[in-house]
């Protein structure tokens, strides 16, 4: 019987926690993205033959007795390879708002999105977080470095309306409360410019993506969407919403094809 993705993913992933690895680790054995490695285990990637002999190595099986249907994790032999911790420290990518970054990104938003009448505060709030998020699974460091809470109402950033009425004291951007079918809708108007020095032509290939996708949306609609992202749906209430979870996703959120990778 042939095993499916899913079948050799559910293995590789209880034969690496039986070898006491992360996945970090492993996908440094193997010389693949630990958001590839995510992918394989979660059955949502192809697995060459190539990095199976490489995770056959790695974590002590043969592929004969792995692609058998009674292969059991008892019987894997120890590992010819061994993980070995790095002498200097990993850097681990934390959140850390940039608030140069928030502001030029926000008025960037805003100036993109100023003529569209369903674009309110709910919208543009949305935008943002599919920004930082698409642009994390896409290279795994932050946009905006913002810190994201799941609330009843969708994933909002933590510290977005302390800058945001920071910029609205400094005479960069002006509220003004309107009328959008007839409910009461809150609008934002650029008093200045994006700082496009502050922003990557990647960053802005993000951003201009998501606005393609989603700023036509209504609120609701967007809402609606944002709550069936892997993120969002991973999280407890009221806690931060982790960013690696983005590579979890599926598609149509995933914007990262994982196939391609070494």
């Amino acid at each position: 019987m042939e095993l499916t993705q899913i079948e050799i993913g559910k293995r590789i992933s209880e034969l690496r926690k039986q070898n006491g690895l992360s996945q970090d680790e492993l996908a440094k054995l193997i010389r693949i993205s630990r958001p590839s490695l995510a992918q394989i285990e979660l059955g949502k990637r192809y697995l060459d033959v190539n990095e199976l002999a490489a995770l056959a190595k790695a974590l002590g099986f043969s592929l004969d007795d792995f692609m058998s249907e009674r292969f059991l994790l008892s019987e894997v032999r120890e590992p010819e390879v061994k993980y070995e911790s790095p002498k200097t420290e990993e850097r681990i990518s934390v959140p850390e708002l940039s608030i140069e970054k928030f502001k030029n990104v926000w008025l960037y938003l805003v100036e993109r999105c100023a003529g569209k009448p369903n674009v309110g505060e709910t919208v543009l709030h949305k935008l943002l977080y599919f920004a930082d998020f698409n642009y994390y699974e896409l290279y795994e460091e932050h946009l905006t470095g913002a810190r994201y809470r799941k609330l009843p109402f969708g994933p909002v950033a933590k510290e977005a309306q302390t800058v945001i009425n920071q910029m609205i004291a400094d005479g960069q951007l002006k509220k003004i409360n309107v009328e959008y079918h007839g409910l009461p809708q809150k609008r934002y108007v650029p008093l200045e410019k994006a700082d496009l020095k502050k922003i990557s032509a990647a960053e802005i290939k993000v951003i201009d993506e998501v606005i393609q996708q989603m700023g036509d949306w209504n609120g609701s609609k967007i809402s609606d969407y944002s709550h069936k992202d892997m993120p969002w749906m991973a999280t407890t209430e009221g806690d931060y919403i982790d960013y690696n979870l983005a590579f979890y996703r599926e598609l149509p959120y995933s914007v990262r094809n994982y196939d391609n990778e070494e």
